[in-house]
């Protein structure tokens, strides 16, 4: 027989690993004494053993391990699940190739040119999003604001009396043959009312996303910088761009936070 220590010195494992592969049941060891709870195993346990770490090491959960093991290696059900396994390591192997890709761009800027940033960047999937929303088109970026304000406004108007419903104001433009396409209103799942209509924001599995502070008049910057790191991140803009107003209640906007949102597609 051999001890717990000796048995997980073989197989390169811990204690604790051993323990919860016990109480798991997928590796009981031969005797449990009865009196001290020590645990000893039979060297031939040790082919199990290094059959677990194998499909540990190939990235298998212990629930797989466990039906693999009770109903033994077939080669069909083993070649479905390694090629489920493939699909997910090319997929590790890509996400960890994007982020070293980020890594050197921001070496670069340090070392070479001396500076950080102006905004930091993330990746993320939006949420759908159910607005009560108000639509205009302008002509120009430079109207927009004149048209957003008073949407919100009169939007607001309307459902301000439901408790939670101003909670979050977001606006949608995109640009269109006429101008600037504006949705702008708060995220609402009550009842259509006069005034506003029901507009429905769709999911987006992918969005280059930033967090702008203070004055809209400095907002522009902003979107230049999460636009440049779109292209500097291999992606290309896929549809409307979203701001949610996280705070914007003071007048001169100096502590107002706004979360820029641009779903985006593999160039």
């Amino acid at each position: 027989m051999l001890s717990i220590g000796a048995f997980a010195q073989i197989g390169q494992v811990t204690h604790r690993m051993l323990r919860h592969w016990d109480t798991a049941g997928l590796l009981v060891p031969a005797h449990v004494d009865e009196f001290s709870g020590y645990r000893s195993y039979d060297p031939s346990q040790l082919e199990r053993l290094h059959r677990i770490v194998a499909l540990r090491q190939l990235g298998f959960g212990l629930d797989h391990i466990t039906m693999i093991l009770e109903q033994g290696v077939d080669a069909d059900r083993i070649g479905a699940l390694l090629r489920v396994r493939r699909a997910e390591v090319e997929d590790e192997h890509r996400i960890a190739a994007e982020r070293l890709v980020d890594v050197e761009r921001r070496l670069h800027l340090i070392e070479k040119e001396n500076q950080m940033s102006q905004i930091e960047i993330i990746e993320k999937p939006l949420p759908a999003v159910r607005l009560a929303a108000q639509r205009a088109v302008v002509a120009s970026q430079p109207d927009v604001a004149g048209v957003v304000g008073p949407a919100f406004d009169a939007v607001a108007e309307i459902i301000g009396d439901l408790r939670g419903a101003l909670e979050t104001p977001i606006a949608q433009y995109e640009n269109v043959e006429d101008g600037v396409s504006i949705v702008a209103g708060y995220a609402y799942s009550g009842p259509e009312r006069d005034g506003f209509e029901i507009v429905e924001l769709p999911a987006e599995d992918a969005a280059v996303c930033g967090i702008h502070l203070g004055s809209m008049a400095g907002i522009a910057d902003s979107w230049q910088a999460i636009h440049a790191e779109i292209i500097a991140r291999g992606f290309v803009p896929a549809g409307p761009c979203r701001e949610l107003y996280v705070r914007a209640v003071s007048d001169d906007q100096s502590d107002w936070v706004t979360e820029l949102q641009q779903p985006v597609a593999r160039a």
